[in-house]
């Protein structure tokens, strides 16, 4: 059979139009397609709820492709690894209480794992802005990162979610939106985002837990973001507190649904 350059357009096209519409009503927006994002729709979706993740960049990953300094080999701890051994990434012992595994692979995986659970993630998108309706956050405004880049004016569109996770990493562009434009007081000691400090792993490993949480009505912060908006250190080139930051909303999340 003769290929047909028409035809391998409109099947393109199509198909990605038909999964766009279908992922302008969902469940849970995460924002950042991250080590923490990823973790957290995998979750979602393993739970049956129908969750989009949306990635500014054309690569999923975050910073974890190039572990420390490009050095492409990722840490974590026992806590950790529990999840990595859920995902079938292989890790060994450096020392007691530390793992190593192989950043391509962790990357790989995850995704692999998070879009054959049921997530859909888009790439190249960027979020511009987000939905509210009485000061809860109920969607995004999404534009092609190209716009974005180019500075043109080309109008956005919106999407519909009931819960909204941004997990862009250290820049927390989700929360620094809703701070600059809404008026919406955080759910942090000053109201706003509070900034990341100096890197401390240990104290970061610790904090991320318990700052991944809601930071507005509807709205929840995962990985770096986590830290970043509660004024928490940053931790480098350890990456289980992203895993265990990202499966920590996805189950405060599916609680909050089942009541």
């Amino acid at each position: 059979m003769a290929l047909e350059e028409i035809k391998i357009s409109q099947a393109i096209i199509k198909s990605y139009k038909d999964k766009l519409l279908n992922s302008l009503v969902v469940d849970v927006a995460i924002v950042g397609a991250g080590p923490s994002g990823m973790c957290c729709g995998y979750y979602l979706a393993k739970a049956n709820k129908k969750v989009v993740i949306f990635e500014r960049k054309l690569s999923v990953g975050g910073g974890m492709w190039g572990g420390g300094i490009m050095f492409n080999e990722i840490v974590v701890q026992d806590k950790a690894k529990k999840i990595l051994d859920e995902f079938e990434i292989n890790t060994k012992v450096y020392e007691k209480g530390y793992y190593v595994a192989d950043a391509i692979e962790a990357v790989s995986t995850i995704c692999s794992k998070a879009v054959k659970a049921g997530v859909k993630i888009f790439n190249g998108l960027s979020v511009e802005d987000v939905l509210i309706r009485n000061k809860r956050i109920c969607g995004l405004v999404l534009n092609w990162s190209a716009v974005e880049i180019a500075n043109l004016h080309v109008d956005p569109i919106t999407m519909r979610a009931d819960f909204v996770v941004d997990a862009t990493g250290h820049a927390a562009e989700v929360v620094h939106i809703v701070e600059r434009k809404s008026g919406i007081r955080l759910k942090t000691k000053t109201g706003k985002i509070m900034g990341e400090q100096s890197m401390w792993a240990e104290v970061a490993e610790e904090e991320i837990i318990k700052n991944s949480k809601e930071v507005c009505s509807g709205l929840y912060v995962c990985g770096m973001s986590a830290n970043a908006v509660f004024g928490s250190p940053r931790m480098g080139p350890i990456f289980g507190g992203m895993f265990l930051s990202g499966k920590k909303v996805a189950e405060t999340i599916l609680k909050i649904m089942k009541t």
